[in-house]
């Protein structure tokens, strides 16, 4: 949806203008005492529709990549709920034409997945990427906002284990973990791992599929 909005946000505009336009032109030639309630109309319709527009999208957008993700799958069919899956091709056109996570680069491979903490927290893997660049970031579905990352920027490439607890959890941390507290139960997670070139792309791909959740209590 986002990338239709960009894509095609001048016609769509100029549509909407054109037919604003014409209804204004319309109100004139009926007399100016037809602009004063469309002026109020519309005044109504901006002070509504604005505030409601930037308060749903975000959910809007973050619960459309949950359905694509859990019931259609990146690839390879549905991902189920608390599952990484590792995209094996990067997102240049060619490679992933039409894919959710494609944005015309071909650097990077993908990874997506939707997280449900309501029956406990979820622990994170990841291995250690000697240097090389990645990126999990976890997006809080209410508000659209990625409210915390584990990558290079961040955590390092060494290997470390992450525990992704929802709201109100106070149990204990396994020794070794990171505790990273979600304000909500449902976390959208995407992730980025650096490819280098067309042979390094296994070895990124390897590195990737290690990038895994597992319940708590649970051996990996």
């Amino acid at each position: 949806m986002n990338y239709l909005i960009l894509k095609y946000a001048y016609p769509f505009t100029a549509v909407i203008l054109a037919i604003f336009a014409w209804v204004v032109y319309q109100r004139i030639s009926r007399g100016w005492g037809e602009i004063v309630p469309l002026a109020i109309a519309a005044g109504v319709v901006w002070l509504l529709g604005a505030p409601l527009f930037i308060y749903l999208w975000p959910r809007i957008t973050v619960n459309g990549y949950k359905r694509v993700i859990v019931k259609r799958g990146l690839g390879d069919g549905p991902v189920p709920v608390n599952t990484l899956y590792a995209v094996p091709s990067t997102s240049s056109p060619s490679a992933s034409r039409g894919s959710l996570l494609a944005t015309g680069t071909d650097d990077v491979l993908y990874i997506g997945g939707w997280l449900d903490l309501n029956k406990g927290p979820q622990l994170l893997h990841v291995p250690d990427t000697a240097g090389r660049y990645y990126s999990l970031q976890l997006t809080n579905p209410a508000d659209g906002a990625n409210f915390a990352y584990v990558g290079k920027r961040t955590t390092g490439t060494v290997a470390g284990d992450y525990l992704l607890s929802g709201p109100g959890w106070n149990g204990t941390v396994p020794e070794g973990a990171t505790q990273i507290p979600s304000p909500s139960h449902a976390v959208l997670v995407i992730g980025r791992v650096f490819v280098g070139s067309e042979s390094d792309l296994p070895i990124a791909y390897g590195l990737a599929k290690q990038m895994q959740l597992v319940p708590l209590g649970v051996d990996a």
